[in-house]
């Protein structure tokens, strides 16, 4: 994983739950030429955010001509932490966790699979990721390697930024967070991969690893309490393999 732009903050950024990740870029290892993904959302006013969240705002100090005859320009903004594409750091639901800039860095580098459960979603928006949907997985492409990152793809990434698609509803505030729908990762697969693949991190194409309906954010939990960050709304999971990719 990649941070530009924002490197001179990073270090300040440790009471943060989140950072917004810029360039979240896969590599295929297997293929004959390197091939760059960008994995990441715009973060603009058009960007998806939890209901209950402050967009993203953006304003112009200075854009235009200077006295001194050069062009300059320069801006301001304001966000939530958890919009676009970002990183839930265990601290987010686990006390005493790691923070952001406390997640070792080859927590968040590393070989990556993508568990495609697009077919399951698109029969109940609401599925529950599950251990056998991981066991069906490794049955057509092996044992998902300890240490790696888990990227799930639902296929919801499709219907970014349309909030009333990607979240089930475009209402804002406590009943926008009511009435959520979405996929998400079942506790006992969090705990699995815990457990029995001894993952780095995990990440899904939609607004919550947990799914829509959640009200105790079982699986944001299960992880965290094991210093294990998740990646939320990732994009363009369509275009990586199932396995051979680098993050």
């Amino acid at each position: 994983m990649i941070y530009r732009h924002l490197g001179n903050i990073f270090p300040r950024i440790r009471d943060l739950a989140s950072l917004w990740v810029y360039f979240f870029l896969c590599l295929p290892a297997q293929a004959q030429q390197d091939q760059w993904i960008d994995l990441t959302h715009e973060l603009s006013a058009d960007a998806v955010f939890w209901p209950t969240a402050e967009p993203f705002k953006m304003t112009a100090n200075f854009e235009g001509m200077t006295e001194g005859g050069y062009y300059y320009s320069a801006y301001s903004f304001t966000t939530a932490e958890h919009g676009g594409t970002h990183i839930d750091a265990p601290v987010h639901f686990a006390k005493g966790k790691h923070h952001v800039n406390e997640i070792p860095l080859e927590q968040l580098i590393g070989n990556a699979v993508v568990v495609d459960v697009s077919v399951q979603v698109a029969k109940n928006r609401d599925h529950l990721i599950s251990v056998a949907d991981l066991l069906a997985w490794e049955s057509e492409y092996g044992k998902i390697p300890t240490h790696s990152i888990v990227l799930l793809f639902t296929g919801f990434g499709s219907y970014w930024p349309d909030a009333q698609k990607y979240l089930g509803t475009a209402l804002r505030g406590e009943a926008g967070a009511a009435a959520l729908s979405f996929p998400g990762l079942n506790v006992d697969a969090a705990e699995w991969l815990l457990s029995q693949r001894h993952i780095k991190a995990v990440g899904i194409d939609t607004a919550s690893i947990d799914y829509g309906a959640s009200r105790k954010f079982s699986a944001h939990v299960m992880l965290m309490t094991h210093n294990v960050p998740a990646f939320e709304n990732v994009a363009n999971l369509d275009k990586l393999p199932p396995k051979g990719s680098f993050v």
